[in-house]
């Protein structure tokens, strides 16, 4: 009896240590990184969690998602806002656009809305008290005016959005568990649960399905594409869409072997991508801040001669900045957010891009 019992520990321990080495390299924590960026960036303070940026299509201002996470997560009060950053000035600076928003404000992913008929407008997700709900906000004079919010059970995980129209969006549910023991499971499985929504103005449905912790989402500039990171998937997925029903077909996977976080397009469309090689030094990351997680920036230009052409553009060990979730790129400037740095960088790319 005591030697079967021995025999089946051993089995079990073989296995779990097959599965923790596999789960090491699926992960990344076995690539060799080589920092570099041809460039030169200095870090802008005043701002704690900027983890999504975007830029409006002008160029003359970002609007940035941020709020203090760690803080969150330790039960401490962690402030919570929008910010604009202006781009036409020799010395940018931050402006709080929602300066009296409830002390539980928690942005998370946002979109930009162009309008040719009335005032640009802010699609955020927002985790206040636990609860989750898209907020939806004019831009009026450099002011936020909040017109609606939205609330359904099946914003499940939101983590970012892309609005098609002035109440149509989609938005990632980065698990198909709520927090907790199921979605903890769903990460180290590897459970493909995780889901896209299309929001028609009315009432949510699933618009895609079977992805791994579902990221950063965006749309291409004629509405007829849609991307999708799927950060424990390592991988973008395009999707054709439907313009009248909103349906979501899958066109193309794209292994990049990284974890894809936030997804931003310059102007030539090119998708821009912040990115966590390691994705359990990420994890590890979250909790002790003096375990940096490296910092990565990829860009994906889909219509490329002979297919998809993907390059590395900026890859940090963890101490300019760490935990790369966003690059936002306009006119040779790139502005780089982390998911809990008290930073970001503003960067000027060398050369400009072509």
């Amino acid at each position: 009896m005591v030697r079967r019992t021995l025999q089946i520990a051993g089995v079990v321990a073989v296995l779990v240590g097959g599965w923790f080495i596999w789960l090491l390299w699926i992960t990344g924590e076995y690539s060799r990184l080589e920092p570099h960026f041809d460039g030169s960036c200095v870090q802008v303070l005043g701002v704690v969690g900027a983890e999504d940026i975007t830029i409006h299509p002008e160029g003359n201002v970002a609007y940035l998602s941020a709020h203090d996470r760690r803080a969150v997560d330790a039960g401490r009060p962690g402030h919570g806002g929008l910010y604009a950053y202006d781009l036409s000035v020799p010395v940018p600076r931050l402006r709080d656009l929602t300066p009296n928003a409830p002390p539980d404000f928690r942005p998370h992913g946002l979109s930009l809305l162009r309008r040719s008929d009335g005032p640009d407008r802010l699609f955020v997700i927002n985790h206040a008290g636990g609860e989750q709900s898209i907020e939806i906000y004019d831009l009026t004079d450099e002011r936020l005016i909040h017109r609606e919010t939205i609330r359904d059970k099946a914003l499940i995980s939101p983590n970012d959005i892309v609005a098609v129209d002035q109440r149509r969006f989609y938005v990632t549910n980065d698990h198909g568990s709520p927090p907790g023991l199921r979605e903890t499971l769903e990460d180290y499985l590897r459970l493909p649960l995780a889901n896209v929504l299309y929001y028609d103005g009315k009432s949510f449905q699933l618009a895609a399905t079977g992805l791994r912790f579902a990221n950063g989402i965006n749309r291409s500039a004629d509405g007829r594409r849609i991307y999708v990171a799927a950060m424990i998937d390592r991988a973008l997925f395009v999707y054709d869409r439907d313009e009248a029903s909103g349906a979501l077909h899958e066109q193309q996977r794209i292994d990049l072997g990284t974890g894809v976080d936030n997804i931003e397009l310059d102007e030539r469309g090119r998708l821009w991508i912040g990115a966590h090689p390691k994705l359990l030094t990420l994890a590890k990351n979250a909790g002790d801040p003096s375990a940096p997680a490296p910092a990565q920036v990829i860009r994906v230009d889909l219509d490329a001669a002979g297919g998809p052409s993907v390059e590395e553009i900026f890859l940090d060990p963890g101490y300019r900045i760490a935990a790369a979730t966003v690059a936002a790129v306009r006119d040779g400037r790139m502005l780089i957010g982390a998911v809990w740095d008290d930073r970001f960088l503003d960067c000027r790319l060398s050369p400009p891009p072509p």
